[in-house]
């Protein structure tokens, strides 16, 4: 079963985390500021509180910001007045409160007032401005996430939209192949006809899967190429060679049988005396190489071939990333179809 919590990181609840850290940090600084009075009755006590207020008004404001959705769309001029007007008042008259209370008396009569109501409306200023940073920078996130997450489900879409095109194609080509056979031998149509179930069998249980392992397509090329020796006999010439370790490498359901079928349909078919098809897979350095060959040259009725291979091209950029590619060479009478993608070490 796939583990789908979330990160502790994630879990955390960021919010709590900071008011307390930063009206500590407030607690402390007010403390280092009456260090000299710390031993007198209730001035520790109302260093204390001056945290507690300002945890307890900025919570209460961020809770009026949430309910009347001040956060949603662009910053609202209330949102910047509250902490200059509201906020900043109401924590002088509070840590005066508190001094009157804890202390017995207030010194020096109302000069510090003003004061006081600029100093305390400068930090819930800064306290907005911070909460603002944080909104925007999370806003930033789940947009990034929303866009990654639509840009992954239209490419599974193109996916699933280019291997629904491979399918019909393959077998529009192998019901033509015992449409040839049907009448004149019975038996061998007999034999296409399992292979073919086979190969649908296969089609079905990948359509979903983005992924499958080589061997796995190899054995699905393999019922292929026993359906086109059944119709070409000894035209058609088929080897496979693959390096040790490479059977599970993963890539693209069915994008090895387009390749085969352009083997067979622009090698075999078209040449009286057939042809070798040769596929062989190795690994290149950091790169997984599979290639397949057929004696012949590179041919284009239509627009079959480009658009097979375009498919193809298509679809392996798709589940094996932008550095996978597919090369169409012609070389010394053999044409090569080779790809090429990264795999782990």
């Amino acid at each position: 079963m796939v583990n789908t919590a979330r990160p502790l990181l994630a879990r955390l609840n960021w919010y709590w985390i900071l008011q307390s850290l930063g009206w500590t940090l407030v607690f402390i600084m007010v403390a280092l500021v009456y260090s000299r009075h710390l031993g007198m009755p209730g001035v520790l006590a109302t260093c204390a509180w001056t945290g507690v207020s300002g945890l307890l008004l900025s919570d209460l404001w961020h809770r009026i910001i949430k309910a009347r959705r001040w956060n949603a769309g662009a910053i609202k001029w209330r949102m910047l007045a509250g902490p200059l007007l509201l906020l900043g008042p109401l924590q002088a008259c509070s840590i005066a409160a508190a001094i009157y209370i804890l202390q017995g008396k207030i010194d020096g009569g109302l000069s510090w007032v003003p004061g006081s109501f600029a100093l305390w409306s400068c930090v819930f200023l800064g306290w907005q401005i911070t909460y603002l940073a944080a909104l925007a920078l999370r806003r930033a996130n789940q947009f990034e996430a929303t866009a990654l997450r639509m840009e992954v489900q239209a490419k599974d879409s193109e996916l699933r939209a280019l291997q629904a095109q491979v399918n019909p194609h393959f077998f529009f080509n192998s019901l033509n192949s015992i449409r040839a056979l049907v009448y004149e031998e019975p038996d061998s149509a007999s034999q296409m006809i399992d292979q073919l179930a086979s190969l649908m069998r296969y089609a079905l249980q990948t359509g979903q899967l983005h992924k499958v392992p080589l061997q796995k397509e190899l054995e699905a090329v393999e019922a292929y190429l026993a359906i086109e020796k059944i119709r070409f006999e000894e035209r058609l010439r088929a080897r496979i060679e693959v390096e040790p370790g490479l059977e599970q490498v993963m890539i693209p359901p069915m994008s090895l049988q387009t390749l085969v079928e352009n083997a067979v349909k622009y090698g075999v078919e078209m040449s009286t005396t057939g042809s070798d098809i040769v596929i062989t897979a190795r690994r290149v350095g950091d790169n997984a190489l599979i290639e397949i060959a057929n004696a012949g040259a590179i041919r284009a009725f239509g627009n079959s071939t480009k658009v097979g291979l375009s498919n193809t091209r298509k679809r392996l950029a798709l589940s094996m990333g932008e550095e996978a590619s597919l090369q169409l060479s012609e070389n010394s009478g053999w044409v090569r179809a080779t790809l090429q993608f990264p795999v782990a070490a």
